[in-house]
């Protein structure tokens, strides 16, 4: 990957729907160029694939919230079954710890969220923190710079 592919991925992370025009001007290749290597960054799985966010408030989704959970080890397979399935989980991640489980969900309000709790305490011990505000929102970081890059700036 070199400084071209670097700026491509990080435009392509601000505006997924940049037009490779957009993208031709700016890094100064043909647009059939731009289109080569951004259809090796896919094949190469550097790019992952594209997303659309939408605002979980105005979805309906008042109350965010992260959950702790201490996972008994026999639990495991059915719990990561149950969790997969459950569409209010954004993300679910194994983790080092007093915890094993690092689960973040929205609920429209904290009644279904304490559901949710009773639930998954059946797979083992949870810890909730609710979200008042976000400070950094979630997003994509920009790929590793070269060391050559770095001494020049």
């Amino acid at each position: 990957m070199d400084q071209i592919d670097r700026e491509i991925i990080n435009m392509l992370q601000k505006n997924a729907r940049i037009p490779l025009k957009a993208i031709a001007q700016e890094v100064h290749l043909s647009i059939p160029a731009v289109s080569a290597r951004v259809e090796r960054l896919e094949r190469e799985n550097v790019i992952c694939g594209y997303t659309m966010i939408a605002d979980p408030v105005k979805m309906g989704y008042h109350i965010t919230a992260f959950i702790n959970m201490e996972l008994k080890p026999e639990q495991k397979d059915g719990f990561c079954k149950f969790i997969r399935g459950v569409r209010n989980v954004a993300e679910c991640n194994h983790i080092t710890g007093a915890y094993s489980m690092l689960i973040k969900v929205l609920f429209p309000s904290t009644m279904e969220l304490d559901r949710f709790v009773g639930t998954l305490q059946k797979y083992g011990k949870t810890q909730t923190q609710i979200v008042f505000s976000s400070i950094v929102s979630a997003r994509s970081i920009g790929p590793l710079e070269q060391e050559e890059s770095k001494k020049k700036g």
